[in-house]
């Protein structure tokens, strides 16, 4: 993805006076499936982002392309039967960024065995053809050989199940990869200040400005898609001052421990906490990832901080079942994401009464507005949406090819190690690394990152600030936030050379980054 030759598109468009088909106004999970469902179809699609690509909470989940069990229990059964359906197609579409995750649910009495299992056996059957794995019941010995680190006391055995896992941020950069390479214009740090309207009210395109150029662009559009999850909100207002507020955020926060902890491959699910809420414990890139939390917050925010509240209930839920019970300093990073619920009836203060499903909403402008939904549906929910344009131009609907679309890096056999997540392009990061012998150099001591993939970030993927790199092109800041505060003056050099930046930006770049940082740290 080339930013400039993009931005040059938008400008060779505004001058001609051409309309896009779709402007989408989001580069998360739900704008990004927008954008792969339309240009299936042989749309003309622009995408503006005003931060980053999966910048807010597009790569702040779980890892989990999942049905969702919990969702089982609450009767949720079409939202079920949809999520394992595209569960199924996002593992087959992207082998280099998924995973089969084996997970298994402690057992500590009889009544768990019979209920436990025959919830799993109906979320195999609904899982058809695209099933993972059976479900199936082990041993208290093989539960403990599997799970070495868990409490043994009362252990009557566990249920094994599976899951997908992957990389959010990795899989929203490759799926903008894939929409780039379909003739989408992507583009990342791009503000929309303005939607315009024609004589009738109705919506026909809107002002961005380019955050880092610092330019302005209008442009034209036929369908303008609010995308932008749990700001959905400012962007309805945008359009009609007086919208009523339809998002409640919820924030969702994990805490990253070092793999230790639980020992073993398998993923650990605690399916009813003192709350009535599931917890996992998910190995990931050599650390384990322990959450969620599901706490209703008033305003979103690009930065959410997580509740001390929130730190003390995932570290006393998890004490519960593991041999050592994790203490605040042994948190490596702590990340907030906020899920963009539909808000719940008045007076109502339960997440678990808002519906997880998606919905697309069509105003009097004909804006159109995605909402809801979770990483593992992205694609259904960019269908969903993309019909409606069809339908509210009065235009017979193009077949969706999205479903069988190999993303961008597609290997059927990806190989493994430190550039298992780029996929095909692995061989030209090795290319690059051998070309200069300091880009071949690993980083940080205890990790395998190198400087040619920040230089890869920079020239591929449209890195602009050490951010993007150290939270989004690696995890390393949500998997050890003190390593990345290592990392950053190295980046920040490699980047500085790439981008052309003298040294004051990289003075500035690093400010920025040592601020953010210290958020995911726990003040001990």
């Amino acid at each position: 993805m080339k930013r400039k030759e993009n931005l040059l598109r938008v400008e060779k468009t505004e001058k001609s006076g051409d309309s896009w088909d779709l402007v989408v106004i989001g580069g998360g999970a739900s704008g990004l499936g927008v954008a792969l469902d339309a240009l299936s179809r042989g749309l003309q699609v622009l995408l503006l982002e005003k931060a980053d690509f999966a910048k807010g909470t597009s790569s702040r989940s779980t890892k989990l392309v999942h049905g969702g069990v919990r969702y089982l229990a609450q009767g949720e059964v079409g939202l079920v039967f949809e999520a394992l359906k595209e569960r199924g197609r996002l593992l087959k579409n992207a082998p280099h960024l998924t995973v089969n995750q084996p997970f298994i649910i402690p057992l500590y009495t009889i009544f768990d065995r019979l209920k436990y299992s025959i919830g799993l056996k109906i979320y195999d059957w609904m899982a058809g053809g695209l099933r993972l794995g059976k479900s199936r019941f082990i041993s208290p010995e093989e539960t403990y050989r599997r799970l070495p680190k868990i409490r043994r006391e009362n252990l009557r055995g566990g249920i094994v199940y599976h899951d997908g896992q992957f990389d959010d941020a990795r899989l929203a950069l490759m799926v903008a990869r894939t929409c780039d390479d379909m003739g989408g214009c992507m583009l990342n740090y791009t503000k929309v200040n303005e939607l315009s309207k024609d004589a009738s009210g109705r919506i026909n395109g809107l002002v961005f400005r380019d955050v880092v150029g610092k330019n302005n662009y209008k442009v034209r559009a036929k369908t303008v898609v609010n995308a932008t999850g749990v700001f959905a909100d400012k962007i309805l207002q945008m359009d009609r001052p007086d919208a009523q507020k339809m998002i409640q955020p919820s924030q969702g926060v994990h805490l990253v421990l070092d793999g230790s902890f639980l020992g073993g491959s398998d993923a650990l699910m605690i399916p009813e906490t003192s709350d009535g809420r599931v917890l996992f414990a998910v190995p990931w890139q050599g650390k384990l990832v322990v959450g969620t939390t599901d706490t209703l917050r008033k305003k979103p925010k690009m930065e959410p901080q997580p509740l001390s509240s929130e730190i003390t209930f995932i570290l006393e839920t998890a004490g519960q079942y593991l041999k050592k019970a994790p203490r605040r300093e042994d948190v490596l990073s702590v990340f907030a994401g906020l899920r963009p619920l539909a808000a719940p009836k008045e007076g109502s203060t339960k997440t678990k009464e808002i519906s997880r499903s998606h919905k697309v909403i069509v105003s009097d402008s004909q804006l159109v507005t995605i909402t809801g939904g979770k990483w593992t549906t992205f694609r259904k929910m960019g269908e969903d949406t993309v019909d409606v344009h069809y339908r509210i131009h009065g235009i017979k609907a193009v077949e969706s090819t999205s479903a069988g679309k190999h993303l961008h890096g597609y290997l059927e056999h990806p190989e493994e190690g430190p550039l298992h997540l780029y996929g095909a392009d692995a061989a030209t990061i090795r290319a690059l690394q051998q070309s200069n012998p300091e880009w071949a150099q690993p980083i940080h001591p205890d990790y395998p990152y190198t400087g040619a993939e920040v230089v890869w970030s920079v020239r591929e993927e449209m890195a602009i600030k050490v951010e993007d790199f150290l939270s989004r092109r690696c995890r390393i800041l949500l998997l050890d936030a003190k390593a990345a505060l290592h990392m950053a003056p190295r980046v920040a050099a490699l980047m500085a050379a790439e981008l052309g930046k003298d040294e004051e930006w990289i003075m500035s770049e690093l400010e920025e980054f040592y601020k953010l940082a210290k958020k995911y740290l726990i003040q001990t």
